[in-house]
């Protein structure tokens, strides 16, 4: 009977720290059960979105750290690399940005001019067709373990629900395109490179599609597409995708940095982490908790699921 003395009332005085502790301990799972409750019910009582068969209704995802952890360019370097297309101190380069875009969490200009500058030179002289097929490869190699689970299934949800997704990012047009097509995505607009006769000449179309250029992109598919942008959605983890976000009548930020984080709490706009194992912060209309890759993953289609229904 030994063995089953815990079962037993306590023979022993507590502490009055351990009383402290363990009333403590009560207190805080009464509250986090009340929460829990309280968010059921809101998630209960909010409109279905996004809602099911509205045509004029899309999505458009920001890639680096919203969709993908890291940015695309720099794993495409590395496959690059891999397939000689490059020297070693130039991956050295590509490895320290990458490095840098993966610790502070934001788009610095100088370091992703620098890497389109690099990626533009390593290509010059190719096919495109050459680059397309590599894509593909590189993105076995380097990218699919990288895809949120969360962010993925947020843009499943949005496809669920019969409306267009489309990637938004900087990187170049036939990278985004190929990760579009193997997350099921309708398409990607990126960054296009010119080419003559199929073959790469070293320069841009315009200018990479990053910042107000994004909004612009997203404004003229809206148009050519008869979307109505008070009807769709936007997410991405960038401050510098302020003016996307506020194109749209649903904006989400998504693994933010300290920027956007500040701005979605004055706007009001909803935020997902998928980042760390806390939960993630709500603003405006209550919204999944983000608990991690996976967890998080999971939460944010039980709740999309539970409002369409």
């Amino acid at each position: 009977m030994a063995a089953l003395g815990w079962l037993t009332p306590r023979r022993r005085s507590a502490t009055a720290r351990s009383v402290l502790a363990g009333e403590a301990s009560a207190e805080a799972a009464r509250k986090s059960s009340e929460e829990t409750r309280k968010t059921a019910r809101a998630d209960a009582d909010e409109p279905g979105f996004p809602v099911i068969g509205d045509v004029h209704a899309a999505a458009f995802f920001d890639l680096d750290n919203t969709v993908m952890q890291g940015a695309a360019i720099f794993h495409f370097g590395r496959g690059l690399y891999k397939r000689k297309f490059f020297e070693t101190r130039d991956l050295a380069r590509f490895a320290w940005q990458q490095a840098w875009f993966r610790l502070a969490g934001v788009e610095d200009p100088e370091h992703m001019q620098d890497a389109r500058d690099s990626a533009l030179s390593i290509v010059k002289g190719h096919r495109v067709a050459e680059l397309q097929t590599i894509g593909e490869e590189i993105y076995d190699e380097y990218m699919a373990d990288r895809i949120w689970p969360g962010t993925r299934a947020l843009a499943q949800a949005h496809l669920d629900a019969g409306q267009k997704v489309w990637l938004v990012t900087a990187a170049p047009v036939e990278i985004a395109t190929v990760i579009a097509r193997r997350l099921g995505l309708t398409g990607a607009l990126g960054t296009v490179a010119e080419s003559v006769d199929g073959v790469y000449t070293g320069r841009l179309v315009g200018e990479p599609l990053h910042g107000p250029a994004k909004a612009e992109a997203v404004r003229a598919l809206a148009s050519a597409e008869g979307l109505d942008l008070a009807r769709c959605a936007a997410y991405s983890d960038s401050h510098n995708d302020i003016p996307m976000l506020s194109l749209v009548g649903h904006p989400y930020a998504i693994n933010p940095d300290a920027k956007l984080r500040r701005h979605a709490r004055e706007k009001d706009w909803r935020l997902r982490d998928y980042r760390t194992g806390r939960k993630a912060a709500k603003v405006g209309i209550p919204a999944a908790a983000g608990v991690g890759a996976v967890a998080g993953g999971t939460a944010a289609a039980i709740a999309l699921s539970r409002r369409r229904r």
